[in-house]
């Protein structure tokens, strides 16, 4: 015997299966806090001719690590990075972009942390002292933990530094090791970036890594006509890189709330 579907009942039940087809788990959030070596950079600036007026774009190569990083998640995961340039730990705060992003969170998210090379330059109106530095990172913490979320500690990358002997030098003094006594003191996730990029660095040499960072010769680009010699910004192949880094370390530690959503 044939059965015959009727057409109104036909459409409900694709209309029915569609909709289950189209909800389903939300990708869980991962949410960036850091500094410029962390951030998004836009792929090109626009320059405007003193003369003519005339507006044209000009690439810009400069890459933060946590612009790399949604390569290597999985659809399972969703990166909203929050960290801009030349933020500490204080200016995060009183500018409102922890608040921004704290208004997003929902258990189960992973909330990355890295702060420090803005922190401490006593120069900067970025200065944070250090004693302040650790209850930042305290109250990072301990407000991540009350939504439900999983916070991850890294220490800041590592400058490219080298002296006479070609032995790589460290720029952060104090501030690195605030954040790994935080994370002991509170028992959360630590991801030593200083330590990894440090030996990275090292391992490439005086010479070598210069291929990472966002160098440019005189008259290659309209942005830096005179060139630039910048040690502590990354291009797209050192973000990349550091990314990685980062990828592996959580892939090691088995970083159980983040290792499902890596691809």
């Amino acid at each position: 015997m044939k059965i015959t579907m009727k057409p109104v009942i036909l459409f409900t039940l694709l209309s029915l299966s569609m909709s289950l087809g189209c909800t389903g788990p939300k990708p869980a959030k991962i949410l960036m806090a850091g500094d410029s070596t962390m951030a998004d950079k836009p792929l090109s600036k626009q320059l405007v001719d003193s003369l003519t007026g005339e507006s044209t774009e000009e690439p810009f190569l400069e890459r933060g690590w946590g612009q790399l990083l949604p390569e290597m998640i999985s659809n399972m995961g969703r990166v909203l990075n929050f960290a801009r340039n030349g933020r500490s730990t204080r200016t995060f705060v009183e500018e409102g972009l922890w608040g921004e992003l704290y208004d997003q969170i929902a258990p189960g998210d992973v909330v990355i942390i890295q702060f420090g090379h803005n922190d401490g330059v006593i120069t900067k109106r970025s200065y944070t002292n250090p004693a302040q530095f650790r209850l930042n990172f305290v109250a990072f913490v301990n407000e991540v933990n009350a939504r439900g979320a999983y916070p991850i500690l890294c220490t800041p990358v590592a400058r490219r530094k080298f002296d006479e002997k070609g032995v790589l030098q460290p720029t952060h003094g104090e501030y690195p090791d605030i954040i790994r006594s935080v994370a002991t003191q509170e028992k959360v996730l630590l991801i030593d970036m200083e330590v990894l990029t440090s030996k990275w660095l090292q391992d490439a040499g005086m010479e070598g890594s210069k291929q990472f960072f966002h160098k440019l010769p005189p008259g290659v680009s309209k942005l830096y006509p005179e060139g630039l010699d910048d040690n502590t910004h990354f291009n797209e192949q050192g973000a990349r890189e550091v990314a990685r880094m980062f990828v592996d370390a959580v892939k090691k530690q088995n970083v159980e709330p983040l290792t499902h959503l890596l691809k």
